[in-house]
């Protein structure tokens, strides 16, 4: 009988937290390495809609699903657009969806909770990576050096193990995120919680795209978007509220307050993404999945792909034949994320609502609702 392979798994995001938690089901041995000093080291962002063929398959493939749904948030899977002058043009309430909404934070405590206590080598900064031979030697930030028959780049859109398998590089997408808070606002902004909604507002008016998204505890994430021409590793401009206003002047006022009513920080999120349909040569001692694997803008899918990326990483690891097995994991991740990239970069490149609504079928096939109803006709 053959010896199950040493597997390192570098990221505790979504995917390499899934992939973790299959793999000890599995009994199968793993090293999980993350470069948080620990599970509360940094805020883990906003929400997710998990899918039901990918990341809400992904959680059932570990037995997850059930707590899941304890923490999901179906209530909050509504989604209104609106042009820049605030006139609504789709609402749809998502009663009866099947994309419900969860924190990164609540979906990361879950998968964690899955996994003994000190599963996660916190503090590990992969600095150097190489293969030598069948072996892939990975050298840490923190001195430690070690040796694996697989390791797994979970390690997101700068992944430090995608360099072994190609020299592309994630390329600035055009635009930059701008992320403000808007908290208790049911109590203290019931104009705004009415305008977004349960669930997601969606306004765009050009190459201008305002966002809001209901988290849990009502605390409203907005996204200001913006398009920029940033330089490889060029950093975002920075931006202010005030400033940001000053790009949404002739917008509605009342979309415009959801910058002028939020907390005073500004987060940038200069967006970037890999090429449609990015792929590597396979090769048996190194592995990607997730953003490492296939970053793209922001259309609903990263997350979702990346969890399934997983569970169907460790069915091929769980297989007698892992290594015939990887490669033929590898080309399904690859068409699939072929085709999501494709349409999140459509998504994009849309300079209007009612494009965005034409990539989304025309229709509401792309969202939680079969009942999601236009508004005032197409735009």
């Amino acid at each position: 009988m053959s010896l199950p392979p040493r597997i390192a798994v570098v990221g505790a995001g979504p995917a390499g937290l899934l992939l973790a938690c299959r793999l000890h089901q599995a009994g199968i041995p793993f090293q999980l390495f993350e470069t948080d000093a620990g599970p509360g080291a940094r805020a883990q962002g906003g929400m997710l809609d998990l899918h039901a063929d990918t990341g809400q398959a992904a959680l059932r493939s570990a037995g997850l699903f059930e707590r899941f749904q304890q923490v999901a948030r179906y209530e909050d899977q509504g989604l209104r657009m609106f042009d820049a002058q605030g006139r609504l043009l789709l609402d749809d309430d998502g009663l009866g969806g099947d994309r419900p909404e969860v924190d990164r934070g609540h979906l990361r405590d879950l998968l964690l909770g899955a996994l003994p206590v000190d599963c996660v080598r916190w503090g590990h900064a992969l600095r150097q990576a190489a293969v030598d031979g069948q072996e892939v030697v990975l050298q840490f930030g923190n001195g430690v050096i070690e040796r694996f028959d697989l390791a797994v780049g979970a390690d997101g859109a700068w992944s430090r193990l995608r360099p072994l398998l190609t020299d592309v590089r994630p390329r600035h997408a055009g635009i930059s995120l701008y992320e403000l808070s808007l908290r208790n606002v049911d109590v203290d902004h019931p104009q705004l919680a009415a305008l977004v909604g349960r669930g997601t507002l969606v306004a765009k008016g050009g190459a201008r795209t305002l966002f809001a998204q209901r988290n849990a505890d009502a605390h409203v994430r907005v996204y200001a978007s913006l398009p920029q021409v940033l330089d490889d590793g060029e950093p975002a401009p920075q931006e202010t509220r005030s400033s940001l206003l000053e790009h949404f002047a002739d917008w509605a006022p009342d979309l415009r307050g959801l910058i002028a009513a939020a907390d005073d920080a500004v987060r940038p999120w200069p967006i970037h993404m890999l090429p449609v349909g990015h792929r590597w040569d396979h090769c048996g001692a190194v592995t990607l999945i997730g953003d490492a694997a296939h970053v793209m803008p922001p259309a609903g899918e990263g997350a979702n792909l990346a969890l399934r990326d997983a569970a169907d990483l460790a069915d091929a690891l769980c297989s007698p034949d892992w290594r015939a097995a990887l490669r033929g994991h590898e080309q399904v991740m690859f068409a699939r994320a072929a085709e999501s990239a494709a349409a999140a970069q459509r998504m994009l490149l849309a300079g209007s609502v009612a494009q965005m609504l034409e990539e989304m079928g025309g229709d509401s096939a792309s969202v939680a609702s079969p009942d999601a109803r236009l508004v005032d006709g197409r735009p």
